[in-house]
């Protein structure tokens, strides 16, 4: 559980840097669903660019904790990083969070807490070949799906961006358990690993232009909603996840409160168009993460 909220305080912070970033990229007048040439204009922010490196370490103790913790625990506490963008946009950010903002927090931090008390261990269910091209047919499936998405009306759009983003997420939370060889020549005949490159670069393309259109609020609570309920009810019911013994409906509190408490903090997925903080420029943009 350690290297799960390891992750999310990296994560939680990138999304500070590069939501900054991602609006300080878009173009004026621009509104389309998707767009790549969005995301190529943000990696020339250095903010974007330290976020990413955040973003890297947070994969790798997200990895970690997939390793050793059921897919609901870790994905749970990734969520909890809305909790942690919103402590690090207060502290560098002036940003005033409000009485039922921090109890937010404080729920966010009881429900990892109970979660963490009533999960088991990883379960040992392998997956079969159909679950890792399923992923692979998801993954595409969120492309397709992204660029689409400009036809929409604003809310919607956000929304749909911001929900393909967390399937994304989610692909990649799967197939970390589904690959269990890392040589050369069996991740090239493995499907799963493909679905978790196009799965992670989709949902940061999605992300990105969620972030800089329409409701920012509506699509980090499709994110958080699409990166935590489906893989968690993929790791139970096909990869043999499981509570402690007599614990099923504690956890399953635990994953409710804290994922409810992350949705109570969605607005943190943009911080304020002005702040004078330490932070220079950070008058641009601002984004939750995942």
């Amino acid at each position: 559980m350690i290297c799960a909220l390891g992750a999310a305080v990296c994560f939680g912070t990138a999304s500070v840097l590069q939501a900054v970033a991602a609006r300080a990229a878009a173009e004026p007048g621009s509104d389309a669903g998707v767009d790549p040439a969005l995301l190529l204009r943000a990696l020339r922010q250095w903010r974007y660019v330290a976020g990413l490196a955040l973003d890297g370490c947070g994969f790798v103790l997200q990895i970690i904790a997939l390793r050793s913790l059921p897919i609901y625990a870790v994905g749970a506490a990734l969520a909890a990083s809305l909790a942690v963008t919103a402590v690090v946009a207060a502290r560098l950010l002036g940003v005033r969070l409000s009485g039922v903002e921090w109890t937010a927090v404080g729920v966010v931090c009881a429900g990892l807490g109970i979660l963490g008390l009533a999960s088991g261990g990883e379960g040992h269910g392998s997956g079969s070949a159909a679950l890792a091209w399923s992923m692979l047919g998801i993954a595409l499936g969120i492309l397709l799906i992204g660029a689409a998405a400009g036809r929409l009306p604003e809310r919607p759009r956000a929304l749909v961006l911001g929900l393909g983003a967390g399937c994304g997420f989610g692909v990649v939370e799967v197939t970390v358990r589904l690959i269990d060889d890392v040589s050369p020549a069996a991740l090239l005949a493995d499907p799963a690993a493909y679905a978790l490159l196009l799965g992670g670069g989709s949902a940061f393309l999605l992300l990105t232009s969620a972030l800089q259109r329409g409701s920012v609020t509506t699509a980090t609570a499709g994110m958080v909603l699409g990166e935590t309920v489906g893989p968690a009810l993929v790791g139970v019911v096909w990869l043999g996840d499981r509570t402690r013994e007599g614990l099923e409906w504690v956890a399953v509190a635990g994953f409710v409160v804290a994922v409810a408490g992350a949705l109570a903090l969605a607005r943190f997925g943009e911080a304020p168009a002005q702040s004078p903080g330490p932070a220079e420029g950070a008058g641009e943009r601002d984004r939750c993460g995942k």
